[in-house]
């Protein structure tokens, strides 16, 4: 298949015999749309990079969420990568973006999440109690004023990896929906001021047993600067640029 000139190919965050992790960026699907059109797939030739095999996604990120994705080159890696993010092994970091203030700087938020569905509507989590649990750290970062609204700056860090987690939790537990987000905030078409749903996967971090942690990181989005925010400081990584 012929790699969509539209699209920028992913930057590579970290690589090595057994793993890579790339920088997707917001817009690129992991999955093919029913509708067809681009997605990562139109890149694992390129990102063999001199291996036999293709590399595999190991997780999802969700169509408009930019950042770190992990890939697997082998499927001995594929295996021992899905059993540590089915173990929590996985440490991850997001960076998303609010239009309000938290009440406190930091927090945890724990609403188990369920899949529903309408004709009218689609499919979309909620929090329920018999649902699948759902854990997540955050902090604040930086707030910005426009006026009489607040912006902030969030940073997530996830115990649990379920679909569209911290974009439930951000509503649910927070308040206010990502920035963006078509599903969980306005209806679509509204002028929401971002043309994504503003979230970024910063950081993440897989400890192997007898080799160095993958480690990686993203650089900090050029939307999310134009919404007016400031790169943080990322623990454990050189300071990004602006």
């Amino acid at each position: 298949m012929t790699t969509p000139t539209s699209i920028v190919a992913p930057p590579i965050l970290f690589e090595d015999g057994e793993a890579l992790v790339i920088d997707k960026p917001a817009g690129l699907p992991v999955d093919r749309p029913r509708r067809g059109g681009p997605c990562l797939e139109d890149y694992l030739d390129a990102l063999r990079l001199g291996f036999q095999r293709r590399p595999a996604p190991v997780h999802r990120l969700d169509t408009d969420t930019s950042g770190c994705l992990l890939l697997a080159r082998n499927p001995k890696a594929l295996k021992r990568f899905n059993k540590a993010f089915e173990e929590r092994l996985v440490a991850k970091t997001y960076l998303a973006i609010l239009d309000m203030e938290p009440a406190q700087g930091t927090g945890t938020i724990d609403l188990a999440l369920a899949k529903i569905s309408s004709a009218e509507k689609g499919w979309r989590m909620i929090a329920a109690k018999k649902g699948k649990p759902a854990i997540s750290h955050w902090e604040l970062l930086q707030v910005i004023s426009e006026g009489d609204r607040r912006r902030s700056l969030i940073r997530f860090r996830p115990e649990t990896g379920r679909t569209h987690q911290l974009r439930v939790h951000a509503l649910q537990g927070l308040g206010c929906a990502l920035l963006g987000d078509p599903v969980y905030g306005p209806k679509r078409g509204q002028n929401t001021g971002a043309a994504r749903t503003m979230l970024h996967a910063e950081t993440i971090a897989v400890e192997r047993a007898g080799k160095p942690p993958i480690q990686a990181f993203a650089p900090f989005p050029e939307d999310f600067a134009c919404a007016g925010l400031s790169a943080p400081e990322v623990p454990g990584f050189e300071p990004a640029d602006g």
